[in-house]
């Protein structure tokens, strides 16, 4: 498996014959700026956490682009649809199923947080509950994006029933866990052999580093990596 960070929560997973992009936040992403062509070349699918601008990005274009397959909640998908993806493209679920991606499955669970656009006159649009995703793959270790959370005490039945060996976790703060309570997250709830902090750096509002997160760590079997953005590395 091949794990590409984009910055914030925007990665590229590679995994036999599934290329798989979470979150793409890519145009519009101070840490990346370069568009969202590169990243989405040869994509398969699309996955989407919940339903804010900076999770969702260039989800639109990327599937009308590619043909790739949305995975994402119900809302999200009647949305994108809305936005002209084709409805032969979505493949939607909620929190406690798993779908069948060709390849991989997804199950969602449970985040902490919020979800919505916005939309016309001040209101915003309801774009369901956030989610975290987890993918399994029949010869890869597993992998658990947190999407946008705080702690909660339900990470040990994910860890029961899921067991992930690989941790894409929030760590800025202010919208999202600290890097602090994230690193006691992980060690309180998982056994992770590889965890990836996310979500920090983006904008002067969130923590510039994943410092807090990495320090929280020190003495765990857990091993944390901060991959450069845009260079993939082996998991």
């Amino acid at each position: 498996m091949k794990l590409t960070w984009y910055g914030h929560s925007t990665f590229r997973v590679d995994a036999g014959d599934a290329h798989i992009l979470i979150d793409p936040f890519l145009s519009g992403n101070p840490s990346w700026g370069k568009g969202w062509e590169g990243p989405a070349e040869g994509v398969t699918h699309v996955l989407l956490t919940h339903g804010h601008n900076d999770h969702i990005g260039d989800a639109a274009a990327i599937l009308k682009k590619t043909g790739a397959m949305l995975v994402a909640n119900f809302e999200i998908c009647r949305f994108l649809v809305g936005q002209g993806v084709a409805e032969s493209a979505i493949n939607p679920g909620n929190h406690g199923g798993t779908v069948d991606c060709g390849g991989f499955t997804t199950t969602f669970v449970n985040a902490v947080h919020s979800s919505s656009m916005p939309g016309t006159g001040g209101a915003n649009t309801y774009l369901g509950n956030p989610a975290g995703l987890v993918l399994h793959f029949p010869e890869e270790k597993t992998l658990y994006h947190m999407g946008d959370t705080d702690i909660f005490g339900d990470m040990a039945l994910i860890q029961e029933l899921h067991q992930p060996a690989i941790g894409l976790v929030p760590v800025g703060d202010r919208f999202t866990m600290g890097g602090a309570v994230a690193a006691l997250a992980c060690q309180r709830y998982f056994r992770f052999e590889t965890v990836v902090p996310c979500h920090y750096g983006t904008f002067p509002i969130i923590d510039p580093s994943a410092e807090k997160f990495i320090e929280g760590l020190e003495g765990s079997d857990t091993r944390a990596v901060v991959p450069a953005i845009g260079e993939a590395i082996d998991l």
